[in-house]
């Protein structure tokens, strides 16, 4: 794709995506970018999306603490943990969610290289799907690219976290009957199964987060790059 290509059919696309009005007066223009430069202040973004998402997450109470991404228990059980809490059963409930939670904790760093290689190794197509694609567009790049290789990472981890709780060997016993009476998703009824997919699910939303607060202040990320792609016609 050569320059007027680029101009004509990534230009639109990216003043699209990151809310640019074409009726207004900017000092840079769009057509001021190279393909090249667009293509890397996106990864820049991307990369430094999730490197703030995975510090963010795998610390003590990354998930705990953050109603955003805070793991509870599924579905009905969810709703049956309330009973039980009026009987007496409520230090038992909070010690199998803080574990869950502690267990997704654990595991989100080791996600680290395997996102930073799938957004170095983005292509041209990839690159206009997350252009085209809206709000979803960058935790759809990241689930296609890493989350059956993270879901292999994860599982052990989370396994080794939820074990030290009895209750665990209860849980999956319960969400399986729950499970067969519809009650419970399918995929839900492990407990390790069903953290590591809420781990995941938090991991790519906080990284989308970041990537939108990136095109909303790109000057702010101290980055002379990303201020130029993102700060375009601003």
């Amino acid at each position: 794709m050569d320059r007027r290509e680029f101009n004509s059919v990534w230009a639109p696309a990216l003043s699209v995506w990151l809310g640019w009005s074409s009726g207004s007066a900017h000092a840079l223009s769009l057509a001021d970018l190279s393909q090249g430069e667009a293509a890397k202040g996106l990864k820049a973004a991307l990369e430094q999306g999730a490197k703030v998402a995975v510090a963010q997450l795998g610390q003590p109470d990354g998930f705990l603490g953050n109603g955003k991404v805070r793991i509870p228990l599924p579905g009905y059980l969810d709703d049956a943990a309330s009973l039980l809490r009026t009987l007496g059963q409520g230090q038992r409930i909070d010690e199998l969610v803080t574990t869950m939670n502690r267990a997704a904790e654990a595991a989100v760093p080791l996600a680290r290289d395997l996102l930073l290689n799938a957004v170095r190794g983005m292509s041209v197509s990839d690159a206009k799907k997350i252009l085209g694609g809206g709000e979803t567009s960058v935790t759809a790049f990241f689930a296609e690219k890493t989350h059956a290789p993270l879901t292999r990472k994860f599982l052990p981890v989370v396994t080794r976290s939820t074990e030290k709780v009895g209750l665990a060997d209860k849980y999956n016993q319960i969400a399986g009957k729950a499970a067969e009476l519809g009650l419970v998703r399918q995929e839900d009824a492990s407990i390790q199964q069903y953290v590591t997919g809420k781990a995941l699910d938090g991991l790519y939303l906080v990284i989308g987060e970041e990537e939108r607060k990136i095109r909303r202040d790109p000057v702010g990320t101290g980055s002379a790059l990303l201020s130029k792609v993102f700060g375009a016609l601003k």
